[in-house]
């Protein structure tokens, strides 16, 4: 589950872009798009947590960067919470169809 999720980032961020430059390079980039994405994550928590707050009461800039991680974080823990239960309901239904399919063979071999 973990390798599909890494080769999912690894496609995101380009491979292409990793066979012409470097790897270093590369480290770079994915370092820059995570922050990237932690920085536009905490100015939009930013913006909705002074929209709900009272005029004159207003969250420092300073929150962005920890308010953009955190929420990143919480972000990959509901995602990856979410592939479990999918993961989970995905074995009931193959556990299920091999008890019918097991079912059907021993009817055909009984002949009804």
């Amino acid at each position: 589950m973990k390798a599909w999720v890494v080769g999912c980032l690894v496609t995101v961020l380009g491979v292409v872009g990793l066979a012409q430059e470097g790897l270093s390079d590369w480290g770079d980039k994915a370092l820059s798009f995570v922050q990237s994405l932690a920085e536009l994550i905490g100015k939009g928590l930013v913006r909705l947590i002074n929209f709900i707050l009272p005029e004159g009461r207003q969250v420092s800039a300073d929150l962005v960067m920890p308010l953009g991680y955190l929420g990143l974080l919480t972000l990959v823990l509901i995602l990856f919470g979410l592939l479990e239960a999918a993961r989970k309901v995905i074995w009931i239904g193959v556990i299920v169809g091999w008890a019918l399919l097991v079912v059907r063979i021993i009817l055909d071999v009984l002949g009804r």
